[in-house]
């Protein structure tokens, strides 16, 4: 047992220096921030049994855990009162975040594919947000004569929220186009768009509510971009699978890339999102682990929306491991954080964040 607690020990304080070391020079960093709650886990399992053992590795335990603070506190939120208000109150900003998944759903059953767009689009309006910002949204600018038109996902929302700005980061001659979107119930005084050489593009509006002016900014960074075979590859180690030494080489084959792309990119975005001159807010699909060098960088010392107001470990991607918290909403200390909430409608492979802020005066 000294032996195991040792190791953990030890492989906790390594996951200790994500903060500071980029996967695209030190590739091991990017595999333990995805470790570090399982880490966190055995360490308090760990202390559970020194308990009745030994005082010496009890303190030990609590000293790899208070060296460790940033990470610890990260993970879980604590705030057990966390129930959440559906009506908005005027003076809040609500903002919404949700990787929508291409509106392909989760399901294979052809009418609810029919059905998702215009289900989607009202599983946001219903909450009557301020501002809304997507990832993996898609527009056909062919299809433009009514809202409930395949294809047609700006008009779904254009009646509420009648002021956006949408990256298209891809586009094709029929006039299809794909990447990130903000809605805004405001108008929108100027926007920008940070253009990643691969990938969707980050991008930022600048809201104009009264006399207030604030930037709202949302981005996707490099996914792994898991295919089905790579899911299997994943069942087949999770299952101690014969297989599971070639499935665990194809998967990290595929997981160096992305943490090489997305250090390169998080280094670009960390550098554009100086440069706001109203108070901000940071949304989007991270495609990492709070433990992570994405995390630490782009968060720098905003606040946390989840760990604000949340409790649990707030799981966002539904697919995989119970612990993958990847989408963030990141306001700086301009606001305050008012509730947060995270809603499964069981239709995208991730959960919608929803936040109230309010501008300090």
């Amino acid at each position: 047992m000294q032996v195991i607690t040792i190791c953990v020990g030890v492989a906790f304080l390594i996951t200790c220096l994500s903060p500071y070391l980029s996967p695209s020079k030190f590739l091991f960093i990017g595999f333990t921030g995805l470790a570090t709650p399982y880490l966190i886990t055995l360490l308090l399992l760990s202390l559970l049994y020194w308990l009745f053992h030994s005082l010496r590795w009890v303190l030990l335990i609590l000293a790899f855990l208070a060296i460790g603070y940033q990470q610890v506190s990260v993970v879980f939120a604590f705030h057990v009162n966390n129930s959440f208000k559906e009506e908005k109150e005027d003076a809040n900003i609500r903002i919404i975040d949700w990787n929508v998944r291409g509106f392909n759903g989760i399901s294979d059953d052809k009418i609810s594919k029919r059905l998702l767009r215009p289900e989607l689009a009202q599983s946001i309006l219903k909450l009557n947000p301020t501002i809304v910002c997507l990832q993996e949204f898609n527009h056909s600018y062919s299809s433009v004569s009514h809202p409930y038109e395949t294809g047609n996902n700006i008009g779904l929302f254009s009646e509420s929220l009648p002021y956006y700005y949408f990256s298209k980061d891809y586009k094709t001659a029929n006039g299809y186009a794909s990447g990130s979107i903000i809605f805004s119930k405001f108008p929108i005084i100027d926007s920008g768009r940070l253009k990643f050489p691969k990938g969707e593009s980050a991008l930022f509006i600048d809201v104009v509510n009264g006399q207030d002016t604030f930037r709202i900014y949302t981005t996707h960074l490099q996914s792994f971009k898991f295919k089905k075979y790579d899911y299997d590859n994943i069942e087949k180690v999770e299952s101690n699978d014969s297989m599971a030494l070639a499935a665990s080489k194809n998967v990290f084959y595929k997981m160096r890339p992305a943490f090489t792309k997305r250090a390169f990119q998080v280094n670009l975005l960390k550098e554009w999102l100086t440069q706001s001159p109203f108070p901000n807010v940071v949304t989007g699909d991270f495609n990492d682990v709070p433990n992570s060098y994405a995390y630490f960088s782009i968060r720098g010392d905003r606040q946390d929306a989840f760990l604000k107001k949340s409790f649990g470990i707030g799981r966002t991607f539904i697919s995989l491991a119970p612990t993958l918290r990847i989408d963030y909403i990141l306001p700086d200390k301009n606001f305050e954080v008012k509730q947060f909430d995270l809603q499964d409608e069981g239709l995208s492979d991730h959960n919608m964040l929803i936040t109230d802020l309010k501008l300090k005066h």
